[in-house]
């Protein structure tokens, strides 16, 4: 059903494999920022590849579900939803800076050579955020 994958709603599956049923998931899918919970049938709804109404909220909360970071969750839904890969695929992170750059599926680094010029400037000058304007 989905052009790029659906591995947010393969993240929802992993979590149930175990025999977890759907209702005990949803008891751990709280956002913790808005206590925002989502509902067994919205997680099965996901793990079925059925659309559903995406927003900060349920990502958060299907992270706190499935055991994974935020930011692996929020691409995972990028990617199914908005057919957006979003990675690294430069390799340029670090412990301290997280790089994600959202593209369409198979780009490799050489197809980006303007971001990977973006970058190097960017820790050439020793800058660690986006100036505005």
């Amino acid at each position: 059903m989905w052009e790029s994958g659906a591995p947010f709603g393969d993240l929802v599956r992993q979590a149930t494999a175990d025999g977890t049923t759907w209702r005990k998931l949803a008891e751990r899918a709280l956002d913790p920022k808005t206590d925002y919970k989502a509902s067994h049938t919205t997680l099965w709804k996901i793990a079925n590849e059925q659309q559903v109404k995406i927003h900060p909220a349920l990502v958060r909360a299907v992270a706190a579900a499935v055991g994974k970071p935020e930011r692996e969750v929020q691409i995972a839904a990028a990617q199914q939803y908005i057919g957006l890969m979003a990675g690294d695929p430069l390799d340029v992170s670090t412990p301290k800076v997280g790089v994600v750059v959202a593209h369409v599926p198979g780009m490799t680094p050489e197809d980006m050579p303007k971001v990977q010029e973006l970058l190097t400037r960017w820790s050439s000058s020793g800058k660690s955020e986006t100036q505005s304007d």
